[in-house]
């Protein structure tokens, strides 16, 4: 994996966040799909989500050096979370993913990953 593609992605999302579009719990950037907790701000899923993949597709195809090509899937799969849902284990669930994936050992070797609580 390019970290440094990885990266423009993490940046695009950092200033959705910062931006206030959204509020990001955990996130895994992973070779080729991305899980995202999130709190939706005043923006609805579907528009915050083709403004990310739109953003990120340009950075990463003009630091790659490819122009035009498809980057992102169409669509993109949510879950709705219930108010019971445990918030903290579903965030140590998605940044485990690397280490399920057998790209790491330990969460700590993976450097596209952040949760507000960990």
């Amino acid at each position: 994996m390019n970290w440094r593609l990885g990266r423009l992605l993490v940046f695009e999302m950092r200033m959705l966040h910062e931006r206030a579009q959204v509020f990001s719990l955990a996130w895994v950037v992973m070779p080729d799909h991305l899980h995202w907790l999130i709190e939706l701000g005043p923006q609805p899923l579907a528009p915050l989500m083709q403004r990310l993949k739109s953003r990120s597709a340009i950075a990463i195809n003009g630091a790659a050096g490819r122009n035009g090509k498809r980057l992102w899937q169409k669509g993109f799969h949510d879950h709705a979370l219930r108010n019971d849902e445990d918030l903290k284990g579903l965030a140590r669930y998605i940044v485990a993913n690397p280490m399920r994936a057998g790209l790491v050992r330990r969460i700590g070797d993976y450097p596209l990953w952040d949760a507000v609580w960990l």
